[in-house]
This record gives structure tokens, C-alpha cells and sequence, in this order.
């Protein structure tokens, strides 16, 4: 069924597939963040789910980001409250999820497309396609991947990836531990599948215990570190620079700094 303009959202033998449909890029507004996290607590009730996927009903895009036009238009109060919003409230929902949730990257994913998929318990790609952090080519930052990157990668390679802005393919990023695996476009889908039924065929009760235990031995101080970033983030957007970003995006064209 689709649950909204923004996702759809099916159960097919113990498995909960929630597919982004936003053209042309799936940017992420507050309607579709809250379609996600609706079809995440979807998911979580329902007894006959086992597994999640998250994957894009785009052929082209997994997905582009944030929608920087939304931004651009809006105050300081309302930029706060969605970052707060896909951050926090999408951390938060995974954080008491029972049941595994797999995300399976089909098309480029960029900026909250990473968000995301980090914010899963694993990540699938097809072996075609590039992932990214882009954002300070717009004058913003990557604000939960300055918490997350370093503890998967090495410190300098992270800051190589969120700095430089440029993509690397998915074998990379599988070669580096960003990802679980990257395969063939059309394989994607079916181990996509797979994965969730060998998840879902495990005990409901201890899965559900260990995935909550799993998430507080692993929590730590990052939901306090990630609220920090927020907090730079929504700083960076009421400087010249970051005004100037937003600008030249919504008029394709390239900043200039200050």
C-alpha cells in the first residue's frame, strides 16, 4: 500500500519493505521523514514483521540529500526543528526497534541518504553506484557523520571523504567497513531478501533483546555527540557562507565565499 506521495510500504513474508518514491532524487522533506518514521513504527508493531528494508522505488537515486530548497526557504526555527527532527527523532526510533532493519543503497546516496542508511543495522549496495558526502561544496556539514565516519574508518580517511566532498563506489566503501557488501544491480534486491530472512527466521523475543542490548552497548556517548553537531549545523546555516550555499544551490549555480 503506499503509505504516502512521499514512500510505500508492503509486507511480503515476514519482510517490511519502505521504499523512498520522491522524484527526481528522493530529497528528504518533513513529510517524507515523517512517512519513514511512521512506517518504521509500522514495521516494529506489527507481530507478523520480522525484518525491514529500506530501499528507493527510483531507478536512478537512492537519495539526494536533504531538500535544500525547503531549507533555504525557511527560518531559523523551523531549519532546527527538522534536523532535530531527521537526526534525533530517526536515532531515536531505531534505537528501540526489535527487529533488524537492512538498507539496500539501489542508486547514489548522498548527504541524509548516508543518514539514513548509518542509522540501520546494515547496509546493502548495488556495485554500480557511488555514495557521498557533498555537503561542504553547499556551505553546510555531514553534522551525524562527523560523529559516525571515524568510529567505522580510520580518523584521516574519514576527514578525507567528509571534507573533500567526493564520492567513492560502493566497493570501496564496502573494502572500507562503511558498508556490508556491494553486488551486482541485479542481485541487490534478492540478498537484500535473503539477508532479512535469516534474520527473521532467528526467535522474535531474543532478537528483539539483543538488538536493544546491541544498541546500548553500542550508544555510548554518540546521541550526545550527535546533538552537538546539530547544534553546529544549525549555526553554519545563519552564517554568510552558509546563506550563500543555499543560495547558489536553489540557483544552480556555483557559491561564492566570503
Amino acid at each position: 500500500m503506499d503509505m504516502t506521495d512521499r514512500i510505500s510500504y508492503e509486507v511480503e513474508d515476514r519482510v517490511a519493505v519502505i521504499a523512498l518514491k520522491r522524484p527526481p532524487v528522493n530529497a528528504i522533506d518533513h513529510a517524507m521523514i515523517d512517512a519513514i518514521h511512521a512506517a518504521l513504527r509500522a514495521a516494529n508493531a506489527d507481530p507478523s514483521v520480522r525484518a525491514i528494508i529500506l530501499t528507493s522505488a527510483l531507478q536512478s537515486m537512492f537519495c539526494g540529500g536533504m531538500d535544500l530548497k525547503m531549507i533555504a526557504q525557511g527560518d531559523a526555527a523551523n531549519l532546527r526543528a527538522f534536523v532535530t527532527k531527521f537526526y534525533i527523532g530517526t536515532m531515536d526510533i531505531q534505537y528501540v526497534m526489535t527487529k533488524p532493519t537492512i538498507v539496500a543503497v539501489n542508486g547514489p546516496a548522498r548527504g541524509a541518504g548516508m543518514t539514513l542508511s548509518i542509522t540501520s543495522d546494515m547496509i546493502l549496495a548495488a556495485d554500480d553506484v557511488d555514495l557521498g558526502y557533498p555537503e561542504i561544496d553547499v556551505g553546510v556539514i555531514p553534522a551525524i557523520h562527523y560523529v559516525h565516519l571515524p568510529r567505522q574508518i580510520s580518523r584521516h580517511k574519514a576527514f578525507e571523504l567528509l571534507f573533500g566532498g567526493k564520492p567513492i563506489s560502493t566497493r570501496e566503501a564496502a573494502a572500507l567497513g562503511i558498508i556490508n557488501d556491494a553486488v551486482p544491480p541485479e542481485q541487490l534486491m534478492p540478498r537484500a531478501f535473503a539477508v532479512a530472512q535469516v534474520m527473521a527466521a532467528k526467535s522474535p523475543t531474543i532478537m528483539a533483546l539483543g538488538r536493544q542490548s546491541f544498541m546500548r552497548a553500542n550508544d555510548l556517548d554518540y546521541r550526545r555527540n550527535v546533538e552537538n553537531q546539530i547544534e553546529t549545523l544549525c549555526n553554519i546555516f545563519n552564517t554568510a557562507d552558509g546563506q550563500e550555499g543555499l543560495r547558489a544551490f536553489v540557483e544552480k549555480r556555483a557559491p561564492t565565499w566570503a
